[in-house]
C-alpha cells in the first residue's frame, strides 16, 4: 500500500529526496511538495506543484520529509508538530531536534533499531558525521573506538544550491578575466564581495564551515563530535574535527585517523570495511568526490596503519553530501517506517 508523502523544501535536498524516492521505487500514493510560496517546477522532466506550506491544511500525510531551512525560523520547528498532530511520521534533515534526548538520530546501517522508538519525529544526522558513522561503524562494533580525529574536505552544495553556484560564477569570472594572460600572470581573485561565503571559493579552500566557538571550533566540528556519540552510543570516544570548504560542486571528502581499543591488524580492518553495509571499500584504488557523486555508497580508500602508534590507522572516505549526506539517509530512514 503507498503512503502519502510531503516533502517540505525543494532546494538541492528536497529534489533530491524526489529522485531518490523514484529511483528506489518507494511506495508512493500521493507525493506533495511544500515551500515557503507556492510556484511550479520541472524537475528532470516531470512538472510539479509546490504549495505553501503556511496556507496548508495538514491532513492525510503519512510521512513528511523536511529538507529546507532550519533555526528559529526553520520549517520544521514551525511545522513538524502539525504534521505529528495530524498522524504523520516526521524525518528532519536539519540541526534543530538532532541532540534531542527523545528524538531517535539514525544511520539506517548503523542504528536502524532506533526508528522503531520515535515519537512521531525523526532526526537525519549531519552530512559530515553520516559519511564518517559509514565507514566507522563496523570498525566499532568489532574492536571499539578509543578515538577518531577527522579532518573534511566539503562540497559546496553542502551549503546550499545557491552556494555551488557562486562557484561556478566565480570561476567563470575569474578565466574571463584571464582569457588572453598566460600563467604567469593570471589574476586569481575574484571582484567584488562572495556571493556565499565569507571568503571567495574558486582557487580557494576555507578552514571555516559554521559558526565559530568560544574554544576555536565550529558549529560543524562539533556537530560530528556529538551526533557521532549519540548514533554509536557511545560518549567516551575521543573526537576532534576540523571542517574545511573545498571548491567543489558535489561530494565530501574526509582523511580520519582512528584508534581502536582492540588488537586489529591491517587485514582486521580491511576484512571489517569489506563487510560494512554502505560501504565500498577499495583496497589498491582511490576514490575521488567525482566517483561518489550520483552513489549510494560511501567509498573508502587509501587504509592504512600508523607505524608508530599502536592500533591505530588512516584512511580516505568520499560521499555524495546530497545523497547519502541527506536524502538518501533519509528515504532509508522512511523505509525503515515501512
Amino acid at each position: 500500500m503507498g503512503k502519502n508523502i510531503a516533502i517540505i523544501g525543494v532546494g538541492a535536498v528536497g529534489l533530491e529526496i524526489v529522485r531518490v524516492l523514484r529511483e528506489r521505487n518507494f511506495p508512493v500514493d500521493n507525493l506533495k511538495l511544500f515551500a515557503r510560496s507556492s510556484r511550479k517546477i520541472e524537475f528532470e522532466g516531470q512538472a510539479y506543484d509546490v504549495e505553501a506550506i503556511a496556507d496548508e491544511n495538514f491532513d492525510g500525510i503519512d510521512i513528511a520529509l523536511f529538507a529546507g531551512t532550519e533555526g528559529a525560523k526553520g520549517a520544521s520547528v514551525q511545522y513538524a508538530d502539525k504534521f505529528i498532530k495530524k498522524g504523520a511520521v516526521v524525518i528532519d534533515n536539519g540541526n534543530d531536534f538532532r541532540l534531542k534526548d527523545d528524538v531517535p538520530l539514525v544511520v539506517p546501517e548503523i542504528n536502524k533499531d532506533k526508528i522503531a522508538i520515535h515519537k512521531g519525529l525523526i532526526a537525519n544526522p549531519n552530512c559530515t558525521t553520516i559519511q564518517a558513522v559509514v565507514a566507522l561503524g563496523g570498525i566499532h562494533r568489532r574492536f571499539g573506538l578509543r578515538q577518531f580525529v577527522l579532518t573534511s574536505f566539503q562540497a559546496t552544495s553542502g551549503a546550499g544550491k545557491q552556494a555551488a553556484i557562486s562557484l561556478w560564477n566565480e570561476t567563470k569570472q575569474i578565466a574571463q578575466k584571464n582569457k588572453d594572460k598566460d600563467f604567469d600572470s593570471l589574476d586569481k581573485k575574484i571582484d567584488g564581495a562572495p556571493e556565499c561565503f565569507s571568503s571567495q571559493i574558486a582557487f580557494n579552500v576555507s578552514p571555516q564551515i559554521g559558526s565559530f566557538r568560544e574554544d576555536g571550533f565550529t558549529s560543524e566540528e562539533w556537530k560530528v563530535v556529538n551526533e557521532t556519540h549519540k548514533i554509536l552510543g557511545d560518549d567516551s570516544i575521543k573526537i576532534s574535527a576540523t571542517c574545511v570548504r573545498v571548491p567543489v560542486f558535489t561530494s565530501h571528502c574526509e582523511a580520519i585517523y582512528f584508534t581502536v581499543k582492540e588488537d586489529a591488524s591491517l587485514e582486521d580492518i580491511e576484512e571489517t570495511l569489506s563487510e560494512s553495509e554502505g560501504v565500498k571499500y577499495l583496497k589498491d584504488e582511490l576514490c575521488f568526490p567525482l566517483d561518489a557523486e550520483g552513489k549510494d555508497e560511501v567509498f573508502v580508500a587509501r587504509l592504512r596503519k600508523d607505524p608508530f602508534n599502536d592500533k591505530s590507522f588512516w584512511l580516505w572516505c568520499v560521499a555524495d553530501n546530497l545523497r547519502k549526506g541527506a536524502a538518501l539517509n533519509a528515504v532509508q530512514i522512511a523505509e525503515g517506517l515501512l
